[in-house]
Protein backbone atom coordinates (compact mmCIF):
# COMPACT_ATOMS: atom_id res chain seq x y z
CA UNK A 1 0.00 0.00 0.00
CA UNK A 2 2.77 2.32 0.11
CA UNK A 3 6.48 2.46 -1.14
CA UNK A 4 7.54 0.94 -4.47
CA UNK A 5 9.72 -1.17 -6.71
CA UNK A 6 13.00 0.27 -6.42
CA UNK A 7 15.79 -0.54 -4.19
CA UNK A 8 16.06 -3.45 -2.12
CA UNK A 9 13.37 -3.27 0.68
CA UNK A 10 14.64 -5.67 3.22
CA UNK A 11 18.53 -4.34 3.22
CA UNK A 12 20.55 -6.52 6.26
CA UNK A 13 17.07 -9.02 5.60
CA UNK A 14 18.28 -9.85 2.69
CA UNK A 15 19.03 -13.60 3.43
CA UNK A 16 15.73 -13.73 4.95
CA UNK A 17 14.13 -15.03 2.05
CA UNK A 18 16.16 -17.96 0.99
CA UNK A 19 16.52 -18.89 4.76
CA UNK A 20 12.49 -19.20 4.71
CA UNK A 21 12.65 -21.19 1.87
CA UNK A 22 15.14 -23.85 3.41
CA UNK A 23 12.43 -24.07 6.44
CA UNK A 24 9.68 -25.15 3.74
CA UNK A 25 8.51 -25.77 0.61
CA UNK A 26 7.65 -22.24 -1.00
CA UNK A 27 5.69 -22.20 -3.97
CA UNK A 28 5.37 -26.05 -5.13
CA UNK A 29 4.09 -27.14 -8.08
CA UNK A 30 2.59 -30.46 -6.40
CA UNK A 31 -1.13 -29.96 -6.29
CA UNK A 32 -2.90 -29.59 -9.38
CA UNK A 33 -6.27 -30.12 -11.09
CA UNK A 34 -9.17 -31.15 -8.38
CA UNK A 35 -6.92 -30.60 -5.47
CA UNK A 36 -5.60 -27.03 -6.04
CA UNK A 37 -8.61 -26.09 -6.36
CA UNK A 38 -10.30 -27.85 -3.35
CA UNK A 39 -7.31 -26.04 -2.09
CA UNK A 40 -7.41 -22.43 -3.43
CA UNK A 41 -11.11 -22.83 -2.28
CA UNK A 42 -10.25 -23.43 1.02
CA UNK A 43 -8.16 -20.66 1.66
CA UNK A 44 -10.54 -18.06 0.15
CA UNK A 45 -13.78 -19.18 2.03
CA UNK A 46 -15.44 -16.83 4.54
CA UNK A 47 -19.09 -17.26 5.64
CA UNK A 48 -20.12 -19.68 2.84
CA UNK A 49 -23.39 -21.23 3.48
CA UNK A 50 -23.88 -23.98 1.29
CA UNK A 51 -27.26 -24.19 1.51
CA UNK A 52 -27.63 -20.56 0.30
CA UNK A 53 -24.80 -20.75 -1.94
CA UNK A 54 -23.55 -17.50 -1.58
CA UNK A 55 -26.43 -15.82 -2.21
CA UNK A 56 -27.65 -12.22 -2.04
CA UNK A 57 -29.95 -11.21 1.25
CA UNK A 58 -33.37 -8.78 0.98
CA UNK A 59 -32.56 -7.41 -2.37
CA UNK A 60 -33.88 -4.35 -3.43
CA UNK A 61 -34.36 -2.49 -6.66
CA UNK A 62 -33.68 1.83 -7.04
CA UNK A 63 -33.99 3.70 -9.45
CA UNK A 64 -33.45 2.56 -12.99
CA UNK A 65 -32.76 4.86 -16.67
CA UNK A 66 -32.06 4.56 -19.72
CA UNK A 67 -29.34 6.72 -21.91
CA UNK A 68 -27.47 6.15 -25.28
CA UNK A 69 -28.76 3.22 -25.81
CA UNK A 70 -27.97 1.61 -22.20
CA UNK A 71 -30.62 0.77 -19.46
CA UNK A 72 -29.67 0.80 -16.04
CA UNK A 73 -30.49 -0.13 -12.76
CA UNK A 74 -30.05 0.53 -9.17
CA UNK A 75 -30.04 -2.81 -6.79
CA UNK A 76 -28.68 -3.35 -3.31
CA UNK A 77 -28.39 -6.57 -0.93
CA UNK A 78 -27.02 -7.28 2.37
CA UNK A 79 -24.34 -9.68 2.41
CA UNK A 80 -25.18 -10.36 6.17
CA UNK A 81 -22.55 -7.44 7.54
CA UNK A 82 -21.71 -4.14 7.56
CA UNK A 83 -23.47 -1.69 5.29
CA UNK A 84 -25.61 -2.78 2.56
CA UNK A 85 -24.06 -3.90 -1.23
CA UNK A 86 -24.75 -0.94 -3.91
CA UNK A 87 -24.69 -1.88 -7.55
CA UNK A 88 -25.31 -1.30 -11.06
CA UNK A 89 -27.08 -3.81 -13.49
CA UNK A 90 -26.01 -2.38 -17.29
CA UNK A 91 -27.66 -4.06 -20.23
CA UNK A 92 -28.88 -2.70 -23.83
CA UNK A 93 -32.11 -1.32 -23.81
CA UNK A 94 -34.06 -4.55 -25.08
CA UNK A 95 -35.73 -7.10 -23.45
CA UNK A 96 -33.11 -10.39 -24.52
CA UNK A 97 -32.06 -12.95 -21.99
CA UNK A 98 -27.88 -11.73 -22.66
CA UNK A 99 -24.71 -13.45 -21.23
CA UNK A 100 -23.62 -11.69 -18.34
CA UNK A 101 -20.25 -10.30 -17.24
CA UNK A 102 -18.94 -9.27 -13.88
CA UNK A 103 -17.11 -6.03 -13.59
CA UNK A 104 -14.59 -5.96 -10.92
CA UNK A 105 -13.59 -2.37 -10.55
CA UNK A 106 -9.68 -1.77 -9.20
CA UNK A 107 -8.24 -0.94 -5.69
CA UNK A 108 -6.23 1.98 -7.39
CA UNK A 109 -5.43 4.02 -3.52
CA UNK A 110 -9.45 4.99 -4.31
CA UNK A 111 -11.69 3.88 -1.78
CA UNK A 112 -14.43 6.50 -1.65
CA UNK A 113 -15.66 4.36 -4.78
CA UNK A 114 -15.86 1.52 -6.48
CA UNK A 115 -18.55 0.98 -8.98
CA UNK A 116 -18.20 4.70 -10.15
CA UNK A 117 -14.98 3.78 -11.98
CA UNK A 118 -16.17 1.52 -14.40
CA UNK A 119 -19.63 3.28 -14.94
CA UNK A 120 -21.11 6.66 -14.97
CA UNK A 121 -24.23 5.49 -13.47
CA UNK A 122 -27.41 7.13 -13.16
CA UNK A 123 -25.70 10.43 -12.17
CA UNK A 124 -22.75 10.83 -14.36
CA UNK A 125 -19.28 10.35 -13.40
CA UNK A 126 -18.60 11.27 -9.83
CA UNK A 127 -16.26 14.04 -8.28
CA UNK A 128 -12.43 12.93 -8.91
CA UNK A 129 -13.97 9.92 -11.39
CA UNK A 130 -12.40 11.42 -14.44
CA UNK A 131 -8.84 11.05 -12.86
CA UNK A 132 -8.82 7.63 -12.15
CA UNK A 133 -10.32 6.84 -15.47
CA UNK A 134 -7.83 8.72 -17.14
CA UNK A 135 -5.10 7.18 -15.43
CA UNK A 136 -6.02 3.23 -15.46
CA UNK A 137 -8.71 2.78 -18.31
CA UNK A 138 -7.70 5.28 -20.92
CA UNK A 139 -10.91 7.75 -19.63
CA UNK A 140 -13.20 5.11 -20.54
CA UNK A 141 -16.75 4.02 -18.27
CA UNK A 142 -15.99 0.88 -19.83
CA UNK A 143 -18.61 -1.32 -18.24
CA UNK A 144 -21.13 1.10 -20.33
CA UNK A 145 -19.56 0.34 -23.34
CA UNK A 146 -19.62 -2.94 -22.65
CA UNK A 147 -23.12 -3.86 -21.58
CA UNK A 148 -24.15 -1.87 -24.95
CA UNK A 149 -22.39 -4.57 -27.35
CA UNK A 150 -24.62 -7.53 -25.74
CA UNK A 151 -24.02 -8.44 -22.19
CA UNK A 152 -25.96 -7.94 -18.96
CA UNK A 153 -23.25 -6.49 -16.63
CA UNK A 154 -22.90 -6.34 -12.91
CA UNK A 155 -20.73 -3.16 -11.52
CA UNK A 156 -20.93 -3.56 -7.13
CA UNK A 157 -19.35 -2.19 -4.52
CA UNK A 158 -17.46 -4.93 -2.52
CA UNK A 159 -15.87 -4.56 1.10
CA UNK A 160 -13.95 -1.49 1.99
CA UNK A 161 -14.96 0.20 -1.27
CA UNK A 162 -17.77 2.51 -1.90
CA UNK A 163 -21.43 1.55 -0.05
CA UNK A 164 -19.00 -0.74 1.86
CA UNK A 165 -16.36 1.76 3.00
CA UNK A 166 -15.57 2.46 6.85
CA UNK A 167 -16.49 5.50 7.60
CA UNK A 168 -13.85 8.28 8.15
CA UNK A 169 -14.87 9.14 11.50
CA UNK A 170 -14.63 5.32 12.40
CA UNK A 171 -11.25 5.02 10.34
CA UNK A 172 -9.79 8.29 12.29
CA UNK A 173 -10.67 6.41 15.82
CA UNK A 174 -9.13 3.20 15.36
CA UNK A 175 -5.83 5.01 13.70
CA UNK A 176 -5.73 7.79 16.50
CA UNK A 177 -5.66 10.11 14.01
CA UNK A 178 -8.03 13.16 13.87
CA UNK A 179 -11.53 11.92 10.96
CA UNK A 180 -12.22 13.87 7.87
CA UNK A 181 -14.41 16.29 7.89
CA UNK A 182 -17.71 15.87 6.59
CA UNK A 183 -18.22 16.70 3.35
CA UNK A 184 -21.60 17.74 3.23
CA UNK A 185 -20.52 20.25 6.39
CA UNK A 186 -17.43 20.95 4.52
CA UNK A 187 -19.50 22.07 1.05
CA UNK A 188 -21.97 23.90 2.67
CA UNK A 189 -19.27 26.38 4.87
CA UNK A 190 -17.68 27.26 1.61
CA UNK A 191 -21.36 28.00 -0.40
CA UNK A 192 -21.85 30.54 2.61
CA UNK A 193 -18.91 32.56 2.35
CA UNK A 194 -18.40 32.35 -0.96
CA UNK A 195 -19.37 35.61 -2.96
CA UNK A 196 -21.09 34.05 -6.68
CA UNK A 197 -22.66 30.90 -7.02
CA UNK A 198 -19.91 30.37 -9.37
CA UNK A 199 -17.05 30.66 -6.90
CA UNK A 200 -18.93 29.25 -4.81
CA UNK A 201 -19.19 26.25 -7.09
CA UNK A 202 -15.43 26.30 -7.95
CA UNK A 203 -14.79 26.13 -4.25
CA UNK A 204 -17.09 23.20 -3.00
CA UNK A 205 -15.44 20.65 -5.96
CA UNK A 206 -11.99 21.88 -4.56
CA UNK A 207 -12.73 21.46 -1.54
CA UNK A 208 -14.57 18.21 -2.35
CA UNK A 209 -11.20 16.51 -4.24
CA UNK A 210 -9.10 17.72 -1.03
CA UNK A 211 -11.33 15.96 1.45
CA UNK A 212 -11.45 12.72 -1.07
CA UNK A 213 -7.89 12.78 -1.11
CA UNK A 214 -7.39 12.98 2.84
CA UNK A 215 -10.01 9.97 3.09
CA UNK A 216 -7.94 8.20 0.65
CA UNK A 217 -4.71 8.98 3.07
CA UNK A 218 -6.45 7.44 5.96
CA UNK A 219 -8.08 4.38 4.35
CA UNK A 220 -5.03 3.35 2.96
CA UNK A 221 -3.22 2.91 6.39
CA UNK A 222 -6.82 1.57 7.70
CA UNK A 223 -6.37 -1.32 4.89
CA UNK A 224 -3.54 -2.47 7.26
CA UNK A 225 -5.41 -2.50 10.39
CA UNK A 226 -8.42 -4.59 8.33
CA UNK A 227 -5.72 -6.94 7.61
CA UNK A 228 -4.85 -7.81 11.33
CA UNK A 229 -8.79 -7.75 12.20
CA UNK A 230 -9.26 -10.77 9.59
CA UNK A 231 -6.24 -12.11 10.98
CA UNK A 232 -7.44 -12.48 14.26
CA UNK A 233 -11.09 -13.43 12.64
CA UNK A 234 -9.80 -16.85 10.83
CA UNK A 235 -9.80 -15.23 7.56
CA UNK A 236 -8.28 -12.92 5.29
CA UNK A 237 -8.95 -9.67 3.00
CA UNK A 238 -8.69 -11.98 -0.08
CA UNK A 239 -11.48 -14.22 1.61
CA UNK A 240 -13.96 -11.85 2.70
CA UNK A 241 -13.66 -9.85 -0.73
CA UNK A 242 -13.68 -13.23 -3.20
CA UNK A 243 -16.85 -14.22 -0.51
CA UNK A 244 -18.65 -10.55 -1.47
CA UNK A 245 -17.81 -11.39 -5.47
CA UNK A 246 -19.07 -14.94 -4.92
CA UNK A 247 -22.37 -12.93 -3.77
CA UNK A 248 -23.13 -10.66 -6.45
CA UNK A 249 -22.34 -13.41 -9.23
CA UNK A 250 -24.56 -15.54 -7.56
CA UNK A 251 -27.15 -12.55 -8.24
CA UNK A 252 -26.54 -12.23 -11.30
CA UNK A 253 -26.34 -15.81 -12.32
CA UNK A 254 -30.24 -15.57 -10.54
CA UNK A 255 -31.73 -12.30 -13.09
CA UNK A 256 -33.96 -13.66 -15.28
CA UNK A 257 -32.88 -11.57 -18.17
CA UNK A 258 -29.08 -13.60 -17.64
CA UNK A 259 -28.01 -16.62 -19.03
CA UNK A 260 -26.85 -18.15 -15.71
CA UNK A 261 -24.81 -20.99 -18.17
CA UNK A 262 -22.81 -17.81 -19.80
CA UNK A 263 -20.97 -15.82 -16.98
CA UNK A 264 -17.79 -14.24 -17.39
CA UNK A 265 -15.49 -11.58 -15.45
CA UNK A 266 -13.17 -8.84 -15.83
CA UNK A 267 -10.91 -6.61 -13.84
CA UNK A 268 -7.91 -4.55 -13.51
CA UNK A 269 -5.18 -4.74 -11.28
CA UNK A 270 -7.31 -5.35 -7.77
CA UNK A 271 -10.22 -6.00 -9.84
CA UNK A 272 -8.12 -8.59 -11.91
CA UNK A 273 -7.11 -10.28 -8.60
CA UNK A 274 -10.55 -10.77 -7.88
CA UNK A 275 -11.01 -11.94 -11.67
CA UNK A 276 -8.77 -14.76 -10.45
CA UNK A 277 -10.61 -15.58 -7.15
CA UNK A 278 -14.08 -16.10 -8.80
CA UNK A 279 -12.64 -18.45 -11.78
CA UNK A 280 -11.20 -20.33 -9.09
CA UNK A 281 -13.96 -20.61 -6.48
CA UNK A 282 -17.55 -19.37 -8.38
CA UNK A 283 -19.57 -22.32 -10.04
CA UNK A 284 -20.90 -19.60 -12.01
CA UNK A 285 -18.30 -17.80 -13.93
CA UNK A 286 -17.56 -19.87 -16.97
CA UNK A 287 -14.32 -17.47 -18.51
CA UNK A 288 -12.07 -14.70 -16.78
CA UNK A 289 -9.92 -11.95 -18.01
CA UNK A 290 -6.98 -10.67 -15.66
CA UNK A 291 -5.69 -7.37 -16.34
CA UNK A 292 -2.41 -6.21 -14.89
CA UNK A 293 -1.99 -8.22 -12.51
CA UNK A 294 -0.33 -11.23 -12.89
CA UNK A 295 3.48 -12.69 -11.64
CA UNK A 296 4.65 -14.88 -9.47
CA UNK A 297 4.96 -14.16 -5.88
CA UNK A 298 8.58 -15.24 -6.09
CA UNK A 299 9.51 -12.61 -8.35
CA UNK A 300 8.19 -9.33 -6.15
CA UNK A 301 10.71 -10.26 -3.44
CA UNK A 302 12.44 -7.79 -2.05
CA UNK A 303 11.29 -5.21 -4.27
CA UNK A 304 7.69 -5.01 -5.28
CA UNK A 305 5.40 -6.38 -2.44
CA UNK A 306 5.13 -2.87 -0.81
CA UNK A 307 2.75 -1.28 -3.94
CA UNK A 308 0.46 -4.45 -3.59
CA UNK A 309 -2.88 -4.72 -1.72
CA UNK A 310 -3.64 -6.97 1.37
CA UNK A 311 -5.80 -8.65 -1.42
CA UNK A 312 -2.61 -9.94 -3.58
CA UNK A 313 -1.53 -11.67 -0.30
CA UNK A 314 -4.02 -14.71 1.10
CA UNK A 315 -2.02 -16.30 3.88
CA UNK A 316 -0.70 -19.91 2.85
CA UNK A 317 -0.56 -19.15 -0.37
CA UNK A 318 2.68 -20.05 -0.25
CA UNK A 319 2.75 -23.63 0.84
CA UNK A 320 0.14 -24.57 -2.10
CA UNK A 321 1.54 -22.96 -5.42
CA UNK A 322 2.12 -19.50 -6.21
CA UNK A 323 0.25 -16.76 -7.57
CA UNK A 324 -0.47 -18.12 -11.21
CA UNK A 325 -1.86 -21.16 -9.49
CA UNK A 326 -4.72 -19.90 -8.22
CA UNK A 327 -6.00 -18.28 -11.55
CA UNK A 328 -5.21 -21.75 -12.79
CA UNK A 329 -7.08 -23.67 -10.55
CA UNK A 330 -10.11 -23.11 -12.39
CA UNK A 331 -8.55 -24.85 -15.83
CA UNK A 332 -9.57 -25.41 -18.24
CA UNK A 333 -12.30 -22.65 -18.19
CA UNK A 334 -10.92 -20.21 -20.28
CA UNK A 335 -8.66 -17.66 -18.69
CA UNK A 336 -7.21 -14.03 -20.72
CA UNK A 337 -4.44 -12.60 -19.24
CA UNK A 338 -2.94 -9.00 -20.54
CA UNK A 339 0.05 -8.09 -19.18
CA UNK A 340 2.23 -4.52 -19.57
CA UNK A 341 5.53 -5.09 -20.40
CA UNK A 342 6.28 -1.91 -18.42
CA UNK A 343 4.46 -2.38 -15.71
CA UNK A 344 5.56 -0.76 -12.63
CA UNK A 345 4.08 -3.14 -10.29
CA UNK A 346 5.90 -6.34 -11.35
CA UNK A 347 9.31 -7.15 -12.74
CA UNK A 348 9.56 -8.00 -16.24
CA UNK A 349 10.78 -12.21 -15.20
CA UNK A 350 7.97 -12.44 -12.62
CA UNK A 351 5.22 -11.69 -15.40
CA UNK A 352 7.14 -14.17 -17.83
CA UNK A 353 7.58 -16.92 -15.04
CA UNK A 354 3.80 -16.90 -14.44
CA UNK A 355 3.19 -16.67 -18.19
CA UNK A 356 4.91 -19.84 -18.35
CA UNK A 357 3.59 -21.51 -15.50
CA UNK A 358 -0.11 -20.55 -16.54
CA UNK A 359 0.87 -22.33 -19.85
CA UNK A 360 2.02 -25.67 -18.17
CA UNK A 361 -0.97 -25.39 -15.74
CA UNK A 362 -3.08 -25.05 -18.72
CA UNK A 363 -1.34 -28.03 -20.68
CA UNK A 364 -1.80 -30.28 -17.80
CA UNK A 365 -5.49 -29.67 -16.91
CA UNK A 366 -6.14 -31.37 -20.60
CA UNK A 367 -6.88 -27.22 -22.30
CA UNK A 368 -3.62 -25.43 -23.48
CA UNK A 369 -5.99 -23.61 -26.04
CA UNK A 370 -8.45 -22.15 -22.86
CA UNK A 371 -5.20 -20.16 -21.90
CA UNK A 372 -4.20 -16.76 -23.38
CA UNK A 373 -1.59 -14.52 -22.68
CA UNK A 374 -1.01 -10.90 -24.21
CA UNK A 375 1.42 -8.58 -23.51
CA UNK A 376 1.20 -5.32 -24.23
CA UNK A 377 3.64 -2.35 -24.00
CA UNK A 378 2.99 0.64 -21.47
CA UNK A 379 2.26 0.75 -17.84
CA UNK A 380 0.15 0.15 -14.93
CA UNK A 381 -3.36 0.29 -16.96
CA UNK A 382 -6.58 -1.01 -18.99
CA UNK A 383 -6.21 0.72 -22.42
CA UNK A 384 -8.73 0.90 -24.91
CA UNK A 385 -7.61 -1.37 -27.12
CA UNK A 386 -7.00 -3.91 -24.53
CA UNK A 387 -10.60 -3.51 -23.31
CA UNK A 388 -11.73 -3.81 -26.63
CA UNK A 389 -10.23 -7.27 -27.17
CA UNK A 390 -11.06 -8.65 -23.94
CA UNK A 391 -14.92 -7.42 -24.64
CA UNK A 392 -14.15 -9.21 -28.21
CA UNK A 393 -12.26 -12.12 -26.41
CA UNK A 394 -15.63 -12.77 -23.71
CA UNK A 395 -18.31 -12.41 -26.67
CA UNK A 396 -15.89 -15.55 -28.32
CA UNK A 397 -16.32 -18.08 -24.71
CA UNK A 398 -19.64 -16.71 -24.02
CA UNK A 399 -21.45 -16.81 -27.11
Amino acid sequence: MSGGPGADHLGAYGDWVDAAARRGDLWPVDLDGAALRGAVRGMLTFGDDPGRRDGPLGVQVGRTWVTDGLRGEEVSWSVGYGPRTAAWVLRPDTDEVLPGVVALHCHGRVKRYGKEKLSDGPDGPAVGIPTVRDDLYDGRAYADDMARQGYVVLVHDVFLWGSRRFDAATIGAALGRAPVPSEAAEAAEMAETAETAETAETAETAETVETLAQYEDLAAAHEHLVAKYCTVLGTSLAAVVSHEDRVATAYLAGRPDVRPDRIGCVGLSGGGARAAFLLATSEHIRAAVVVAMMSTQRALLPQHVAPHTWMFFPPGLARLGDWPDVAASGAPAPLLVQYRRHDELFPPQGMAAAHERLIARYAAAGGPAAYTGEFYDGGHAFSRPMQDRAFAWLGEQLA
